[in-house]
């Protein structure tokens, strides 16, 4: 196997989910294994990401159920919520999670440092007071949220990281980003009953996602109430009394109690000492690697965020499980597959994404792509009274009526997304869909039950 003149076999920086899931499959194919993790077991997911995002966004949809179950005949009085009270219970869930991956790297052999590691050589790592060396080294240490250079952002502005520990509930909050943690905190905000202000420097949000669930998401957030500004930033922040001031480059100004930025993530590499292991460093701070996950030292790789290819976390769990599997399983023909990744974005109303977005696909397949459709008002809201539509699209590739693009916002959407998921990744095609007998009455039977195509400009362009 590998030589005994190293301490371990294998040591893994960072105890994220993929760190984590690296390390107990290494540990139980027979390999000695360590983990050095100077916070929280379980990494941005679980203690400032994923998992207290989610509760927080469950949090919030009470009060829209609330709202509805009068026009389903129930009697409700006016509702209160208690921040601290959700925030100690989040904070109760996320210790069990944490002793649950430190009793799961346990179990497997892991020996576990709670400190921090950085590199003094491409085999020797100062880990506390302890120097330690690998025959392999992983680097699993994820991202940070970014804070801007512009006056007062760095003073009075927060991040996702400190969203968690707020004490106190805010009435005004301003969101400044356009990506899904911005948006899912603008939803979850709105719901809990703030006035939400949401700002981006481009003309849409949601870059990179299908074009028209990115209309369609910012009309339903505007329609409940959600105050959208694109092509706006903040240029200044600053003290006024007991709040705090934003000045906007349109030159308006606006009051917040809280500024969240949520305006991107940077590798967190800068004072791991790669220079020291050799390991090259791209310009933004991410670790380039090869199709095993190699860095520029064939002995040390990385996973995850801080590889800047696919920023989720199952991505880096799926990256370090096979990674484990090819070093230590003699699985060599292990891979991870980034074609159809399914993903989520729990905003207000949700999204569901899997495969390509209509200007990917065309890009892709110039052949042309037929595109299917379809808003509607869900049965739920025919009662409710809520003024909430739902989207489904479907895009197909013209030639082979594969399925190659899914997208879906409404509720319950990450839910029906991730069957489709399956699908797409077997090659279902088109008619594959329609044969599907749907299940009655639910918003995900129109998956299967959409027939008309939608107009394809191109075509019509053609034509002319």
């Amino acid at each position: 196997m590998v030589t005994q003149s190293y301490d371990y076999d294998y040591f893994v920086i960072g105890g994220g989910s993929g760190g984590v899931r690296s390390a107990r499959i290494a540990a139980q194919h027979g390999a000695r294994v360590a983990l050095a993790e100077e916070r929280h077991l379980g990494g941005t997911c679980v203690n400032v990401g994923c998992v207290p995002k989610k509760l927080l966004a469950y949090a919030a949809h009470f009060a829209h159920d609330l709202e509805d179950a009068a026009g389903f005949g129930w009697h409700v009085g006016r509702p209160h919520h208690d921040w601290k009270k959700l925030i100690a219970a989040k904070d109760t869930e996320i210790g069990r999670l944490n002793g649950i991956y430190r009793r799961l790297l346990e179990g497997a052999g892991v020996e576990i440092f709670d400190d921090r590691a950085t590199f003094l050589d491409e085999h020797t790592l100062q880990v506390g007071e302890r120097k330690v060396t690998a025959e392999r080294i992983l680097i699993a240490v994820g991202g940070w949220p970014n804070l801007p250079d512009e006056p007062g952002a760095k003073e009075h502005g927060i991040t996702s990281n400190e969203v968690f520990f707020l004490e106190e509930m805010p009435k005004r909050v301003l969101i400044a980003g356009g990506g899904y943690i911005a948006v899912e905190f603008a939803s979850i905000f709105h719901g809990l009953g703030a006035e939400v202000c949401q700002l981006y420097r481009g003309e849409l949000f949601l870059r990179g996602f299908d074009d028209d669930v990115r209309m369609f998401l910012a009309e339903e957030m505007a329609k409940a109430g959600v105050d959208l500004r694109f092509n706006t930033i903040i240029t200044r922040i600053g003290q006024s009394h007991d709040c705090l001031m934003a000045e906007l480059s349109d030159g308006s100004t606006i009051e917040a109690d809280e500024v969240i930025y949520a305006i991107g993530r940077t590798p967190n590499t800068a004072t791991l000492g790669l220079d020291k292991a050799g390991v090259e460093v791209a310009e933004n701070g991410a670790i380039p690697v090869g199709e095993d996950y190699a860095t520029s030292r064939p002995h040390i790789f990385a996973i995850g965020d801080v590889i800047d290819r696919v920023q989720l976390t199952p991505v880096a769990i799926a990256e370090g499980h096979v990674l484990a599997d090819t070093l230590f399983g003699g699985m060599a023909d292990r891979s991870v597959d980034y074609t159809y990744i399914p993903t989520a974005v729990f905003s207000t109303p949700e999204i569901g994404t899997v495969g390509l977005s209509e200007a990917a696909a065309r890009s892709r397949y110039p052949a042309g792509i037929d595109i299917y459709r379809t808003s509607f008002k869900p049965l739920k809201h025919t009662l409710s009274g809520r003024d909430a539509k739902m989207m489904m699209k479907l895009l197909v590739e013209r030639a082979s009526q594969r399925v190659v693009g899914c997208h879906i916002v409404g509720d319950d959407a990450g839910e029906m997304v991730q069957s489709v998921a399956i699908a797409i990744n077997v090659g279902a095609t088109k008619a594959d869909f329609d044969r599907t007998i749907g299940i009655h009455p639910t918003s995900a039977e129109e998956l299967v039950t959409m027939r008309v195509k939608a107009p394809d400009p191109e075509l019509e362009e053609a034509a002319e």
